[in-house]
């Protein structure tokens, strides 16, 4: 091979076909089966704060979570659930909720069967479901609610709490292997087991495959990875997708994305949640931003207008196109909720905010609408284009009001409910 040659393929045009799964309606939300892929997340409130976690729920569907999971994990959570959810239907929020069961699921569904009603989902860990003799009494149990009340269920293996007899059962069949593998490679084969295992009882159980899906969290990257290659390649259910555990700040944001990024390119997942750890006091709706950001980054799905800006340079010495990209960035994001159903197709509009003429002109130019800032030296004008072709050029103190003002008025003349015509340049 030349050693310029690439040896992956350098025609990539997009994601490998999608992974063929069985279709799962989550209340009115489908996952799998060729739908659009799912951006989840979960609260961090006490479920049995009623008031808090409709608060918190509310945000993060205003933000863009299409289900949202909870925590029920005694009696007083068990019996807020229903609470919960009547006080978000007051509001008009129908956002599925997801029980996130551990330990005593089965005793809590049977207990509070208006839980069992009010939730779209149950979420089931094989890995403390039961012990011993217990784990399938327990499992049945949980299985044969979801049944009694059509809930589909997500089966959830987690690195952190992983099926200890079948770990040690596998471990020692590799022991006694003429070829050992190495101990994680083992311990992700428990993984996969598993939620198939899992799976495969709840089948056995009366439950349908489409109501089934599988996911198998892992906190490394290039162990989740392979986990869910397996699992994708074993199995036809629904794949939820997400690094757990996967941290603070940067450094969640960034494992996250390596990790669904490599594994939605290859056509696995059907949902994702970016499990971030919020900064205390931290806004949770952080993690459904990133989850749809990763999505619309790489062409899944559009969310929101998206903004480019340049990362400034010496040439940049002024703040005010970071000043005016965030300001647009942050004011679009605020008011999408709205916008989604005054101005249909707005998801799609590409804003530029540039901030010298090296690369300034023709970013704008790519845009929908662009302007590009004067740099450090360069005459004090602004070059606005709209679809691009040269708008105006504007000048002095208020720039950035102004191209937040032409920001509006094209969303307005574009996307308003009025005949969509082109916004007519002029200088």
């Amino acid at each position: 091979m030349n050693k310029l040659e690439n040896p992956i393929a350098s025609d990539i045009a997009g994601p490998a076909p999608r992974h063929r799964t069985t279709q799962v309606k989550v209340g009115d939300v489908a996952v799998g089966g060729g739908a659009p892929i799912v951006v989840q997340s979960m609260t961090n409130t006490d479920t049995a704060d009623i008031d808090g976690t409709i608060a918190q729920v509310a945000a993060l569907a205003r933000a863009g979570s299409e289900m949202v999971r909870i925590t029920v994990d005694r009696e007083e959570a068990a019996a807020a659930v229903p609470h919960i959810r009547d006080g978000l239907a007051k509001r008009g929020i129908t956002t599925p909720l997801i029980g996130d069961f551990h330990y005593i699921g089965h005793k809590l569904l049977a207990a509070y069967p208006a839980c069992a009603e009010a939730l779209a989902k149950y979420r089931i860990n094989p890995g403390n479901v039961g012990f011993k003799d217990k784990r399938d009494t327990q499992f049945g149990d949980i299985i044969e609610i979801a049944n009694k009340n059509s809930k589909p269920v997500r089966i959830g293996a987690n690195w952190g709490s992983l099926d200890q007899e079948l770990l040690t059962k596998l471990m020692d069949e590799n022991a006694a292997s003429p070829n050992p593998r190495d101990v994680r490679a083992v311990t992700r084969e428990a993984m996969v087991q598993s939620a198939l295992l899992s799976a495969a009882r709840a089948e056995e159980l009366g439950m349908p495959k489409d109501r089934i899906i599988l996911s198998a969290k892992v906190s490394a990257v290039q162990d989740l990875i392979a986990v869910y290659q397996d699992l994708a390649a074993r199995s036809d259910y629904a794949i939820h997708l997400g690094l757990t555990e996967a941290g603070m700040g940067t450094k969640g944001i960034v494992a996250s994305s390596a990790a669904l990024g490599i594994l939605l390119q290859q056509g696995i997942g059907d949902t994702i949640r970016i499990s971030l750890t919020p900064e205390p006091g931290g806004d949770r709706t952080r993690e459904v931003q990133v989850g749809q950001e990763l999505l619309q980054t790489m062409g899944f799905r559009t969310f929101v207008p998206l903004v480019a800006a340049c990362p400034g340079c010496g040439r940049t010495t002024s703040t005010t196109f970071q000043e005016l990209a965030s300001s647009i960035q942050g004011f679009i994001r605020d008011e999408m909720p709205t916008w989604k159903t005054k101005y249909p197709g707005v998801e799609e509009l590409n804003v530029a905010v540039m901030g010298c003429i090296v690369n300034g002109p023709g970013e704008s130019k790519h845009a929908n609408i662009g302007i590009s800032l004067p740099g450090t030296g360069e005459a004090p004008a602004a070059p606005v284009f709209v679809d691009g072709k040269k708008f105006r050029t504007l000048r002095g103190p208020t720039i950035s009001a102004d191209f937040k003002a032409l920001v509006i008025d094209y969303i307005e003349q574009r996307y308003g409910q009025g005949a969509k015509v082109p916004v007519t340049a002029a200088e």
